[in-house]
């Protein structure tokens, strides 16, 4: 069995309306455990799926994710495994629909888990092949644009999940731009009791916004993380006729910045030493929903075993 951890991200940028975008690590985590199961079939490769944490979720991305890497290795001469099942479970503690990357960090977990399984059962490793990080990165893109979980194939979201820290990027091109780090040591993230799919987002109100994300997008590159997080959501709230009250009390609060993640429904909320996190978190409890508080991820995907 191999097992991969990726974090999810957190939006700076929202990259719908002008296909730039940036995202930063927290530490919640979606978990992938795939092993190869002692039957066969009469099919090359077939997938098993299940989430361990909602039985019903659909797993058509996770199906994917295995078909990318199984047709990225029979591209390979020595790689000549045939007629496995190969067992993906996955376990997360993303919200799903939430605008925090469960569905990048899920890609980027299974797909490298699948990757080393794969390799494994064939007697061969990473070092065989001159598979990258970044081809890593693109299965899992691939898998969520061919499954319809993501409008710009995300690559803000599942670069910041699989390498970690703060990315700025160029998701047309799938292209980091800049690389930084944030430098806030806690963040609070606010869930409302309704998710939002990005599937399911008004992508023409969003770029009608465009010049405006831009702004903020400026600010991004210039290493303001706080003006950039709050104007981009506020920009995404207006858009989507979501609130940013909640957003707007935080601030009030003593937060450094606080917006819409994604297309909803989370909200991210900066904190630094001089930020009160207990009486911020207990002014916005009134808010129907629940808060989380976490920490940037630097590290990105990893191996647990």
């Amino acid at each position: 069995m191999v097992c991969v951890r990726s974090p999810a991200s957190a939006t700076v940028i929202n990259a719908i309306s002008t296909g730039k975008g940036s995202a930063f690590g927290i530490e919640l985590y979606v978990t992938a455990n795939v092993t190869i199961l002692p039957e066969k079939t009469a099919k090359d490769i077939e997938s098993v799926c299940k989430s361990l944490d909602k039985p019903d979720m659909d797993t058509t991305l996770m199906h994917l994710c295995v078909k990318k890497v199984y047709e990225k290795l029979i591209e390979y001469p020595d790689f000549n495994l045939k007629n496995v099942v190969v067992n993906v479970e996955t376990k997360s503690d993303i919200p799903p629909g939430s605008g925090l990357s469960s569905s990048s960090a899920a890609s980027n977990s299974v797909v490298y888990a699948t990757l080393l399984t794969l390799l494994e059962a064939e007697g061969m490793s990473l070092e065989d092949t001159d598979i990258t990080d970044e081809d890593i990165i693109n299965m899992g893109i691939d898998a969520s644009l061919e499954c319809g979980v993501t409008k710009t194939g995300s690559y803000d979201d599942a670069s910041a999940s699989y390498y970690g820290g703060w990315k700025i990027t160029d998701n047309y091109e799938r292209k980091i731009l800049y690389d930084y780090l944030v430098n806030y040591h806690k963040i609070l993230i606010y869930i409302p009791n309704k998710s939002l799919y990005t599937a399911q987002s008004d992508v023409k109100a969003m770029k009608t916004l465009s010049s405006l994300v831009e702004i903020a997008f400026d600010n991004a590159v210039n290493k303001n993380i706080e003006k950039a997080l709050t104007l981009n959501g506020l920009l995404y709230c207006a858009a989507l006729d979501l609130d940013t009250q909640i957003a707007i009390d935080a601030l009030k609060l003593g937060a450094k910045a606080a917006g819409l993640s994604g297309t909803g429904s989370a909200y991210t909320i900066l904190l630094d030493d001089t930020s009160d996190v207990n009486e911020i978190k207990e002014k916005l409890s009134k808010y129907p929903g629940k808060l989380i508080e976490t920490k940037p991820d630097n590290t990105g995907s990893v191996v647990i075993s």
